[in-house]
């Protein structure tokens, strides 16, 4: 008897599912500590800036949120993706070879229908929309209202803003899923 011979496709499955879903927590954890590391840096500029009088410096809260916000969206991307993945081809398959009666993995449907999903959902997408688009914007105001505006910074800010924008009509999109 080799060791082939215990492996079924239900137990690569299995294992299959295990590993998708440690990959999960692991994105759900870096996901989240990058929401609270953007306000940290944020908050850290704008004490600096405050500090040291540059209204220029107000320039990084918006390079940081766009290079951060991309992050968390790949991320959630990906977080997603997993569910969908085990919900719609790993749990239909593992359901078809065990013959169950209801659907394998049933948490990756269940909490989709819990009351208040999608009051939870349009809240969390409202706090990213603050953090990765508002707070940045509050900031790019702030330098444009600054008495002393080079016209280099100027056009750095409105590339940022165009990227700003863009950043935050994918958080929007993913709102809708």
């Amino acid at each position: 008897m080799t060791c082939t011979d215990d492996v079924t496709e239900s137990t690569v499955l299995l294992a299959e599912y295990d590993r998708l879903k440690e990959e999960q927590k692991t994105r759900i954890g870096f996901r989240d500590n990058l929401l609270y590391f953007t306000l940290a840096a944020a908050t850290a500029v704008m004490a600096i800036t405050a500090q040291s009088g540059q209204s220029r410096l107000l320039l990084f809260v918006p390079a940081i949120c766009l290079i951060l916000g991309w992050t968390y969206l790949a991320n959630d991307e990906k977080i997603s993706a997993i569910g969908d993945y085990v919900r719609d081809r790993l749990g239909p398959r593992l359901g078809e070879l065990t013959s169950a009666d209801g659907a394998v993995f049933g948490w990756e449907v269940y909490h989709r229908d819990v009351a208040g999903h999608t009051v939870r959902k349009r809240l969390q997408s409202a706090v990213d929309l603050f953090t990765y688009l508002v707070l940045p914007m509050v900031c790019t105001t702030a330098f444009w209202c600054s008495p002393v505006v080079q016209p280099l910074l100027l056009l750095a800010s409105l590339g940022q803003t165009l990227a700003l924008a863009i950043l935050g009509l994918q958080f929007l999109r993913r709102t809708e899923r």
